[in-house]
């Protein structure tokens, strides 16, 4: 077995997965980890090779699809603003028209940390624009309509999992008002979903990544103290756990609960794409989670904007700058 590779992934074949914001970041891992797994997975995103890419970032769900496949499973790309009620509509077709049905459903699509470089991310509430709270409640609503209009290809065989991607950490406050708040109503939402389908044979549950390794982590790599650095983890390293979930006959049994990728990495007992095992992220010490992505956020900016000659204040925000 060659290093970093660890047990053997579990087999998806036949498996119809969509994974929501997945032209980068942690959801490009899911995809691709479930694409290595033998899984059929719709790539939705805003970044497409025929239109803009959100904020310049690089990747785009055609880009991902390709990845998919090439790793064995079957990638199938869709351009979605899942904010924009008529794109979710059309995604939900094209699965009823393709497969007739949905076996694993991943919400991670979250644009609130987007024009991060134009206001201090961690700023007090009565210092923040309302678009960055509209930009978290957006994303937070999104979730809500694509589980709702997807879950129905779910019910007639009594069996799907929905998983929520996010990061809350107990009662801890994350450090930015709008963000605390739809952070853990995401956690709320996926335990408010296992309830209504608990009788229906669909799970629903929340998973937090770690500190992941981002392309705009990538950026600002070499600013990382060892800290971070020691507990930083690929985007791939929460693939394998929604991978490990969604084979899982017993995962029924984790309806409505709130799960970490390091911890599932031990019950598992699967590493990283680099051989190392990542335990759970949490918050330590005064700075909050908001002020560490600031920071993350700056740096990263400053240096985009140094490749590619632009301003800082322009270069962009950090995307999935460390979790989602």
């Amino acid at each position: 077995m060659a290093e970093g590779e660890g047990p053997r992934p579990p087999r998806l074949d036949g498996t119809v997965a969509v994974v929501t914001g997945a032209s980068r970041g942690v959801g490009r891992g899911i995809a691709l980890a479930l694409g290595a797994a033998g899984a059929t997975v719709y790539v939705t995103g805003r970044s497409s090779r025929t239109g803009d890419r959100t904020e310049g970032l690089p990747g785009t769900v055609e880009d991902v699809a390709e990845e998919i496949t090439a790793r064995g499973g079957t990638g199938i790309p869709v351009r979605c603003d899942h904010t924009r009620d008529a794109d979710n509509e059309a995604l939900a077709g094209l699965v009823r028209e393709r497969h007739g049905r949905l076996d694993l459903l991943v919400n991670n699509a979250w644009a609130g940390y987007e024009r991060s470089a134009e206001v201090r991310f961690d700023a007090p509430f009565w210092q923040q624009p309302m678009w960055r709270y509209d930009l978290c409640a957006a994303s937070l609503r999104a979730q809500y309509d694509v589980t709702r209009l997807l879950v129905p290809l779910m019910l007639p065989q009594r069996a799907g999992l929905v998983i929520g991607i996010g990061f809350t950490d107990g009662d801890t406050y994350l450090g930015q008002a709008a963000y605390d708040v739809f952070k853990h109503g995401s956690d709320r939402l996926n335990r408010a979903f296992a309830a209504d389908l608990r009788k229906h044979g669909v799970t629903a549950l929340a998973l937090h990544p770690g500190f992941v390794r981002t392309e705009r982590v990538e950026a600002a790599w070499e600013a990382l103290s060892a800290g971070p650095a020691a507990v930083l983890h690929s985007v791939e390293y929460v693939g394998r756990a929604v991978a490990h979930l969604a084979a899982d006959p017993a995962v029924a049994e984790r309806a409505g609960t709130v799960l970490t990728t390091g911890d599932l990495a031990e019950e598992y007992g699967f590493d990283d794409v680099d051989g190392r095992r990542p335990p759970a992220f949490r918050l330590e010490g005064r700075m909050t989670l908001a002020t560490r992505m600031d920071r993350l956020n700056r740096v990263a900016a400053a240096a985009t904007a140094a490749a590619t000659g632009t301003s800082a204040g322009s270069a962009g925000s950090a995307g999935s700058a460390g979790t989602s």
